[in-house]
């Protein structure tokens, strides 16, 4: 298995197809009937990616009627942290993509709109424009000799 959490990450949820499913299941759309109209998907692909994101962990699957037979999905702990980067990757598509309008996220307690980033939580300062490096599993940082860890591995 790689050291590196970006490919551990997209071997997970690194399709188009998986990030629109979290998106909507964040949503409120949990049944697969409201996943394939919302989505416009093949019931096929939506069957497997429905699949692998319940085996990934992002996913729970939840019966919801005996008779007939009838399952919805959930978000999991780790698909609820997976939104923030969805939502990331949203604000720089509605950036760098958005000529014609995009949709925009909202407070729902404020009413104001939301501008996501990625920031450094030890020190709460944004990522964009600092210098990174990768730090390895044996580094010090990392394996817990040094004086803190690295952001990569957490």
């Amino acid at each position: 298995m790689t050291p590196c959490p970006v490919a551990r990450g997209l071997a997970r949820v690194g399709d188009a197809w998986s990030m629109l499913i979290l998106r909507d299941v964040s949503l409120g759309m949990t049944r697969f009937d409201q996943l394939r109209t919302s989505l416009k998907i093949a019931p096929n692909i939506l069957t497997q990616r429905l699949r692998a994101l319940t085996e990934a962990g992002v996913l729970e699957k939840r019966r919801y009627s005996e008779r007939p037979p009838r399952d919805e999905y959930v978000l999991t702990a780790a698909g609820r942290d997976f939104l923030p980067v969805l939502h990331v990757i949203g604000e720089w598509g509605r950036t760098y993509n958005g000529k014609g309008g995009t949709s925009r996220l909202v407070d729902e307690e404020t009413g104001k709109l939301v501008e996501p980033m990625v920031i450094d939580r030890l020190t709460g300062v944004p990522l964009e424009g600092r210098a990174l490096r990768v730090a390895l599993p044996d580094d010090p940082l990392v394996s817990g000799s040094g004086s803190r860890r690295s952001w990569l591995l957490e």
